[in-house]
C-alpha cells in the first residue's frame, strides 16, 4: 500500500458528495455536481495510474478532462436555453 493508493481511495470517497449533488437539487446544482465529479474522476485516474505504475492511464485521464469540460459547456448551453 503506497501513498498514491491511499490518495485514490480518498478521491473515491470524495465522489459521494458529488453524486448526491448530481442527483438532488436544482438543475444548476446538478450541473455543478456533474462537473465536480468529472474533476475528481480525472484526479482519481491520475493518482491510480501512479499507484499501479501504468503511465498510459494518464493519457486516459487527460482525454477525460477535455471531454468533461466540453460536456459541461453543452449542458450549460441547454440549461441556459431551457431556464
Amino acid at each position: 500500500m503506497n501513498v498514491w493508493l491511499i490518495a485514490s481511495g480518498v478521491l473515491l470517497l470524495a465522489l459521494l458528495p458529488c453524486g448526491i449533488a448530481a442527483f438532488r437539487g436544482s438543475p444548476m446544482e446538478r450541473l455543478l455536481g456533474l462537473e465536480m465529479a468529472g474533476i475528481v474522476e480525472v484526479m482519481f485516474l491520475v493518482t491510480f495510474a501512479l499507484a499501479i505504475h501504468r503511465e498510459n492511464f494518464v493519457d486516459l485521464a487527460l482525454a477525460m478532462a477535455l471531454l468533461t469540460f466540453g460536456g459541461g459547456l453543452v449542458f450549460a448551453r441547454f440549461l441556459e436555453r431551457w431556464l
